[in-house]
C-alpha cells in the first residue's frame, strides 16, 4: 500500500492546496492481474484508492467502489473479482473508523 499526501504532492509541482487529503493506493496483485488479463483498460481505474480527508469538521474516508468502475468497461465476466475487491476495502474502511 502507498500513501500520498495530496497538500504535498501539489507543493512539489507548484501549487498551493490548503487542504488536508491523504491517498492509500490499495493494491491486490493477484486480483489486478486476473483483472488486467481480462481487459487492460480496466489499467486506467488502478489501483483502488481510499482517501481521508475533512468536510464540515468531520474525518471522511471515500473511495470509489471496483464494481461501480467495472461498469463503466463492459466486463460482467470480471464481476466476482470486483466485489471480493470491493469487500476487502470495505472491511479496511470499517476497520478504519473503529479503531
Amino acid at each position: 500500500m502507498q500513501v500520498h499526501n495530496l497538500k504535498e504532492t501539489m507543493a512539489k509541482k507548484g501549487v498551493e492546496f490548503g487542504r488536508e487529503c491523504l491517498i492509500f493506493e490499495v493494491c491486490q496483485p493477484q486480483q489486478a492481474k486476473k483483472v488486467l488479463d481480462q481487459n487492460m483498460s480496466v489499467s486506467t481505474a488502478l489501483p483502488c484508492r481510499i482517501t481521508i480527508y475533512e468536510e464540515g469538521g468531520k474525518t471522511i474516508l471515500a473511495t470509489l467502489k471496483p464494481t461501480t468502475l467495472l461498469a463503466m468497461f463492459n466486463a460482467p465476466q470480471l464481476e466476482g473479482v470486483a466485489r471480493e475487491v470491493e469487500d476487502t476495502i470495505v472491511k479496511i474502511m470499517k476497520e478504519a473508523v473503529s479503531g
